[in-house]
């Protein structure tokens, strides 16, 4: 069975999305401060995490950080009140996989822990197969019907991460806040030319396409 920590000091919020996680077949700990969270994640057996920013003493941020320097595996999901860019940014950085906006919809939150549950299957076995497309992300090399297709170390790994969660939409600031880690000179005007580029590369492919969702981003959708 998966087990989930949700690390969260508001006890009410703490017991209702550990019932739903419980709810979803999975099996929640809830704890309220960090210090409690490092003691259950060192008793071991934790799978996923999902964890409040703003906590007395050490915060959510400074949490995921200390979690990345010694498992840079485990999939950690942030709920918070903020919605702001900068604390969205500070948290991708620090090394979360996805961020949630409290007030939090349980089902949505299902949905993903179960999407970041796939993703770190596909990490763990570090391939991905979507039909006749293939992305081995040892060699960081694609293959369409067994022919590989040329893609750069960026391209290779948007599309690794698109196709990881696909239906999910993506930004272009998360796009760019995840892969071009922070460069000054780069606009989100860059994504927009890698997602022509990806797409170009493929074109031949049936077995996806990528999707642009206007005012919003875009969005890997698999063919059947």
């Amino acid at each position: 069975m998966v087990h989930v920590l949700v690390v969260e000091d508001d006890a009410r919020l703490n017991q209702i999305v550990c019932a739903g996680i419980d709810a979803a077949g999975y099996a929640a700990r809830g704890c309220f401060n960090a210090q409690q969270a490092f003691d259950l994640l060192y008793a071991g057996g934790i799978d996923l995490i999902v964890s409040d920013i703003m906590m007395p003493g050490i915060d959510g941020f400074e949490l995921v950080a200390s979690i990345r320097r010694v498992n840079q595996t485990i999939p950690i999901l942030l709920m918070t009140a903020r919605d702001d860019l900068a604390a969205k940014r500070r948290g991708f950085r620090a090394g979360i996989d996805d961020y949630m906006v409290k007030p939090i919809d349980v089902d949505e939150l299902i949905l993903r822990i179960e999407a970041l549950l796939r993703r770190a299957r596909i990490e763990a076995e570090k391939r991905l197969v979507v039909g006749s497309t293939v992305l081995d992300a040892e060699e960081m090399s694609a293959y369409v019907e067994g022919r590989e297709v040329a893609l750069t170390v960026r391209e290779f790994n948007i599309l690794y991460k698109m196709l990881s969660y696909p239906k999910r939409t993506f930004s272009r600031a998360q796009l760019m806040d995840e892969f071009w880690d922070g460069e000054s000179s780069a606009s989100l005007r860059a994504v927009d030319v890698y997602i022509t580029r990806i797409r170009e590369k493929f074109s031949a492919s049936e077995d996806f396409k990528i999707v642009t969702v206007h005012g919003l981003g875009y969005k890997a959708v698999p063919n059947g």
